[in-house]
């Protein structure tokens, strides 16, 4: 890595937490993470949710034809299922014998976009989660509680003491990640948690605090669940994800929602960041004086936690200004991305014809 000439390589970085929906919307999407991320986790909350191994392998299909030519080989997506109160050990042995689910994914249910069908009481996924830990496969957790009584900027917090600290304590042996937080609790809670507990980050959640859900008005492009926290949560996390500490990595949570459902009276939870999201953290990391800890944050701590060999390749960063677009194509509709309108300071130089990524084994 070598930022002194205004150029800076890495290691070809993953994304461990990303929504890429499905059809004509996926299509045109998917090239955004593609040129920049080698694989990444593929959440499973479609409608009708990825709840089985034979819709997650058909999932991973359309995913892969909907690559453009060019970008074909250069991504390898991984395959999650989404936890249900019925989920049998069965299924998470047939996840496991598959190659091709990497982990499977808690949402409470209610807690967030497509999370209906999610748990209603983590008790009764004790016999698929025993068999998880059995397996050792991950579980990513949406930390948040749904109690209506809970105020929403605490929800993270709560859901700690609730669920995260029993739940660790009744399976010792289970590996879990927390994803994308959003506070000093949680930043604190991974800290002081066993080595079988990670969290992802988000760019959005290290760029900006709540107060960018309120500057020059309502801003609904701004909104995502978990919630944006006050400034000193924000200023937690940056210290975290640029820290060294090798269970905190990357994880975009890019969400695309089409730009009538994020306008509405009911507006849509969810940033789209993909079009930018490795430039965005080289942002933040750099403005941290923190640099030299983006590879380690965005490529390595990632793989080491999954239990997956690193990338071998490389991407390149140029420090050049961009200007975002104010909008961007979603199937027949279109959204707004992160930073619409405005310039980012790095820039992606296009990736090798012929690169390969490291597959799963």
């Amino acid at each position: 890595m070598n930022d002194t000439t205004g150029k800076l390589t890495l290691t070809r970085p993953d994304d461990w937490h990303l929504h890429l929906r499905d059809g004509d919307a996926m299509r045109s999407v998917l090239p955004d993470t593609a040129r920049r991320f080698a694989r990444a986790i593929i959440m499973p909350n479609l409608k009708p949710p990825v709840v089985t191994t034979e819709q997650a392998a058909a999932y991973h299909a359309r995913i892969l034809s909907a690559l453009p030519d060019e970008l074909a080989g250069r991504f390898v997506p991984l395959m999650t299922l989404y936890l249900t109160d019925s989920t049998t050990p069965e299924e998470i042995t047939r996840a496991k014998e598959s190659g091709l689910v990497q982990a499977v994914k808690l949402y409470p249910a209610g807690a967030t976009t497509h999370s209906d069908a999610g748990v209603t009481d983590i008790a009764r996924c004790e016999a698929a989660l025993e068999q998880m830990e059995k397996l050792d496969i991950p579980l990513l957790v949406h930390g948040e509680v749904v109690d209506p009584a809970v105020d929403i900027f605490d929800r993270e917090k709560i859901f700690i003491d609730r669920v995260m600290i029993p739940l660790l304590q009744r399976f010792s042996g289970l590996r879990v990640v927390f994803e994308h937080i959003t506070t000093r609790d949680a930043v604190a809670f991974v800290q002081s948690a066993p080595g079988r507990v990670a969290a992802t980050i988000t760019a959005h959640h290290l760029m900006l605090n709540r107060n960018a859900l309120f500057a020059g008005g309502l801003n609904p492009h701004h909104y995502c669940l978990p919630v944006l926290k006050r400034e000193i949560h924000r200023q937690a996390l940056l210290e975290a994800a640029t820290s060294g500490h090798a269970r905190f990595f990357l994880g975009t949570d890019s969400a695309p929602h089409p730009v009538k459902d994020k306008e509405s009276a009911c507006g849509c939870a969810g940033i789209y960041s993909a079009h930018a999201a490795i430039e965005c953290y080289a942002e933040v990391f750099e403005q941290a004086g923190r640099l030299d800890q983006l590879e380690a944050f965005a490529s390595f701590h990632g793989p080491d936690f999954y239990h997956l060999p690193r990338n071998t390749g490389q991407i390149t960063l140029i420090k050049e200004s961009w200007r975002v677009p104010e909008q961007v194509e979603l199937g027949e509709d279109r959204l707004i991305p992160l930073r619409a309108g405005e310039q980012v300071g790095w820039k992606l130089m296009e990736c090798p014809p012929g690169q390969r990524v490291v597959r799963p084994g």
